[in-house]
């Protein structure tokens, strides 16, 4: 969730100046775009994992502090990848560096993802812990959820003090699914029972409104393919319950505001975009700062001689504001760039899944921003939004909207018209033929099958209740530590056994 805030930043933040200052930042990015300073290289990848800690007895290990310790005394910089706190205290981060694609990029993806795994599993067995790539920790239980729960850094400890000041009130988790959850929380610790992986896709500036529309359009389908977060606090609720718990957990919104239909800061949108500066427009409208104030740089000055800012404030802003599909600034090698960040899909269950999600992702949004007729120019934008939220609840069996096809099931529209066109997409990339047909071959046998990380948990956890007589609470710490188990072992969850 980036970087740390420094220490005597909330002291001093002054809220009128620090609007200011986000406004001369979207002053400065709009200068930047139209003088086309910003790349236009061909487009960069990258990757950001969450992961979780558990206990051997399968409950949450509240240990990334010691885990972290592990990884950082292990002499072996270059096994870290950005290693670093989550939100809450259960939770790490990783983060790969950058890289194109073209030849065998995904297969490095795999193997560099195999690696750190490997490292954060020494660290985690020197700290006594399991690590687990899931969706929602499903042994995460209310008991669980007072403010040691999130991790000591002060900057998730100021991001839980604004969220709840903003709110003035307890949070409120109710969902309803399969069974139903409603509790309610003096701190945003139930956001930290989500884990995600996040693609990156660095895009020349003209292009992505495109890149960042087709990747809106396609995220129903991913969910669906992906989904891995079917349990919550003890209860079966949706395939991907990240999707309401995201929504519901970092919500700022008041009682007053809610009612008037002001926006959630986990936000999927409201319609198609003509340009990067649309989205910035709208967290500036709609949203209020929750970070303080953390840079002097005045960038107008730093354009004005050449140099390339920062725009630090518009970047933590943005940071707070939880789309799907998030907008990202940033400066790599004293170059600017923007790119889409893709925020779609749960974490795990194993390298290989996780790169067959990322394959399935570039593959379509390069296919459908480059297509003669973009496919938000054939898909209403309110069936976009239909088709997320179905295959949030229903996972790999929900259906979709799609241009010419009506309503269909996802495996069926995945199988017969997505298949060949995420290939199509990995081409364009440069990707090699193996490697486009050994990771779209993983959501292949998903669809055939039926099978992904949700319905893997869920039937997984039936066993252990109806075979071997278990109670929910030890049936989910069985099916935790066998998942953690398989995910160690490597093989894509369609082949996992219940």
């Amino acid at each position: 969730m980036g970087d740390e805030v420094t220490g005597s930043a909330l002291k001093h933040w002054d809220h009128p100046a620090y609007t200011a200052r986000l406004q001369a930042g979207r002053a400065a990015l709009a200068q930047l775009l139209a003088d086309r300073r910003l790349d236009r290289d061909r487009p960069m990848t990258g990757l950001e994992l969450e992961l979780d800690l558990v206990e051997p007895n399968g409950d949450p290990a509240f240990a990334n502090d010691s885990v972290l310790e592990h990884l950082h005394t292990s002499g072996d910089e270059d096994a870290l990848y950005g290693a670093q706190h989550e939100l809450g205290a259960f939770n790490i981060e990783l983060n790969l560096p950058p890289r194109l694609l073209d030849g065998a990029g995904i297969s490095w993806y795999e193997s560099d993802l195999a690696a750190v795994l490997s490292e954060v599993r020494e660290a985690g067995d020197k700290a006594g812990v399991h690590i687990c790539p899931i969706g929602t920790m499903p042994t995460l239980y209310p008991d669980h959820m007072g403010i040691d729960a999130l991790s000591r850094t002060k900057r998730y400890r100021i991001l839980n003090d604004e969220i709840m000041s903003q709110r003035g009130e307890h949070l409120r988790i109710d969902i309803r699914g399969a069974e139903s959850v409603d509790l309610t929380s003096s701190t945003i610790a139930p956001e930290s029972a989500n884990t995600s992986v996040q693609f990156h896709l660095q895009v020349s500036p003209e292009d992505f409104s495109r890149y960042w529309n087709a990747a809106q359009a396609i995220a129903g389908i991913q969910v669906a393919m992906g989904a891995n977060s079917p349990y919550l606090f003890g209860r079966q609720l949706w395939a991907e319950t990240r999707v309401i718990l995201f929504e519901q957990g970092t919500d700022t919104r008041q009682a007053d505001e809610r009612a008037a239909g002001a926006k959630p800061r986990a936000w999927f949108g409201e319609r198609w975009i003509g340009g990067v500066l649309d989205l910035f427009d709208e967290n500036y409208r709609h949203f209020a700062p929750l970070l303080p104030l953390c840079d002097d740089e005045d960038p107008a000055a730093v354009m004005a001689v050449g140099g390339v800012p920062n725009l630090q404030e518009l970047r933590y802003h943005n940071g707070t504001v939880y789309r799907w599909n998030r907008p990202v600034y940033d400066v790599h090698r004293g170059r600017p760039h923007v790119r889409v960040e893709n925020r779609v899909v749960a974490a795990g269950p194993t390298a290989i899944d996780i790169c067959a999600n990322m394959a399935l992702f570039y593959g379509l949004v390069v296919h459908y921003a480059n297509a003669d007729r973009p496919l938000h120019d054939r898909l209403e934008f309110g069936q976009a939004l239909a088709n997320f939220r179905s295959a949030a609840r229903h996972g790999i069996h929900a259906d979709q909207h799609w241009p010419g096809r009506g309503l269909v099931p996802a495996r069926r529209l995945v199988l017969d018209e997505l298949l060949p066109a995420a290939a199509e997409g990995l081409s364009a990339l440069g990707v090699s033929g193996r490697d486009g047909d050994r990771y779209l071959g993983v959501i292949e046998a998903r669809c055939r099958r039926g099978v992904n990380g949700a319905s893997w948990q869920v039937a997984r956890v039936q066993v252990a209740e109806h075979r071997q007589r278990l109670e929910r609470r030890d049936a989910l710490r069985a099916m935790v530590l066998d998942y953690a188990g398989r995910s160690a072992d490597g093989r894509p969850v369609h082949e996992w056994e219940v």
